[in-house]
């Protein structure tokens, strides 16, 4: 979230590698270093110009930074021929960089106000689109119709998650994904069995998500509380596992409903079915009933999925 404080003048950097509790690869301190805009006199100069200040309720904090732009654009792989969905894309720095490499940008902004600004900013780029609205409200097939297209996004933290599903459960979901979020949420998307939570896996059973890089907060103006990170999704042709999404998505919520529970407790509160009954389902899908949530792998989910259907359970 925003604070009042100045982003810190000088050098920041991109930071990769260190371990996370769950013993993945952490973003750490990268030796190249590079020095971010200070702090953009264009970028304020255009909310001057504008009448504008960045809106804490939406949570709107510009990417100043030249090299995580580049990073950016680096994770996305973009081609001549692509085309591209930018999600809040403010006053329009990373859209100019994205319309000069491909074919077409459709940036989606909620922002009146904004808006405005990125009408004027872009005037020079026919390859733009403007759509003034809510991307949890768009459907890409209006945008892409069948057409792949990419997503690209600075993603407001409150937003995160509904957001990835919206664009995950479309008829037409992007072939990747490349999205700023907070550090925190990041780790937990990429998470392993053992640390999985009810985002990580919604996210993995649609997508191969990794970490690109950690931004810190003084890349941004105004400077978040928290640092935030660049992830980069590949989006599954289909699933990863073979199973009805609704039913699945039903058993795996009521299993991370209460995480500190074993399964075979768990299951019984949070669904329509005797109490006795989850503990011989658990075990004939191959699954310990005194096992927690988070240790569960996809498959795993699946397999319990289908015996519970089997079973008139879901």
């Amino acid at each position: 979230m925003p604070s009042d404080r100045r982003p810190a003048r000088g050098r920041t950097s991109i930071r990769k590698s260190a371990k996370t509790r769950g013993g993945r690869e952490r973003p750490g301190p990268d030796p190249e270093r590079h020095t971010a805009l200070n702090p953009s006199r264009e970028l304020r100069a255009t909310l001057d110009r504008f009448g504008l200040r960045p809106q804490k309720s939406r949570g709107q904090n510009f990417l100043v930074d030249p090299f995580a732009l580049g990073q950016i654009l680096e994770a996305a792989e973009l081609s001549p021929d692509d085309e591209v969905l930018e999600i809040g894309p403010g006053l329009g720095v990373l859209t100019k960089a994205l319309a000069e490499r491909v074919r077409r940008v459709v940036a989606v902004e909620i922002d009146r106000g904004m808006v405005g600004a990125l009408t004027d900013a872009l005037a020079d780029r026919p390859n733009v689109e403007i759509v003034e609205g809510d991307a949890l409200r768009l459907d890409p097939v209006e945008q892409f119709e069948v057409r792949p297209y990419k997503i690209v996004a600075n993603l407001p933290y409150y937003i995160t998650s509904p957001l990835l599903r919206h664009y995950f459960e479309s008829s037409n979901r992007p072939t990747r994904m490349v999205v700023m979020v907070q550090l925190e949420v990041a780790e937990r998307i990429v998470a392993e069995p053992g640390d999985l939570s009810l985002l990580a896996v919604s996210v993995q059973f649609y997508g191969r998500p990794r970490l690109v890089g950690r931004v810190p907060a003084n890349a941004f103006l105004p400077a978040p509380k928290v640092d935030s990170a660049m992830l980069a999704i590949d989006v599954r042709p289909s699933p990863a596992v073979d199973v009805e999404p609704e039913q699945f998505f039903k058993v795996v919520t009521a299993g991370f409903a209460m995480p500190r529970k074993q399964l075979h407790n768990a299951l019984p509160q949070k669904m329509w079915m005797p109490p006795d009954a989850a503990e011989p389902a658990l075990r004939a899908a191959g699954i310990d009933p005194m096992r927690r949530a988070q240790t569960l792998t996809l498959d795993e989910w699946a397999g319990l999925t289908r015996e519970l259907a089997g079973r008139g359970l879901l």
